[in-house]
């Protein structure tokens, strides 16, 4: 059973920072892109960041020159570092994986989302 468990969350004053993990776990080959998604109350939900197994990385403009992803493949992690928090970054955050659970085949998994509340 293949699954992500998000944790860092939290309440943080404007400015402050906060750091997200994601660790996956079960049987798999391995781990392509990961990333991180948001929902804010009444909102759609919003990509915000992914780094490919390689690497590479994409950010939402929101996130662009705040928000840092990274990953380490020895713990099946993946990491969102954020700074300069602002109220508008307030949202239940989650996680994503594409999972390679054969050979050839590849299932996307979820972590369980993480409330992010930025207040004064």
């Amino acid at each position: 059973q293949v699954q992500l468990v998000e944790s860092g969350g939290g309440l943080v004053q404007p400015g402050g920072s906060l750091r997200l993990s994601c660790a996956g776990s079960g049987s798999f080959f391995g781990i392509n892109d990961m990333g991180w998604y948001r929902q804010a109350s009444g909102k759609e939900r919003e990509l915000v960041a992914v780094i490919t197994s390689g690497g590479s990385t994409n950010y939402a403009d929101s996130a662009k020159g705040r928000f840092t992803i990274s990953r380490d493949n020895t713990k099946n992690t993946v990491y969102l570092q954020m700074n300069s928090l602002k109220l508008e970054d307030t949202a239940v955050y989650y996680c994503y994986a594409d999972f390679r659970v054969t050979f050839r085949r590849t299932m996307q998994y979820w972590g369980q989302g993480t409330q992010v509340t930025v207040s004064s």
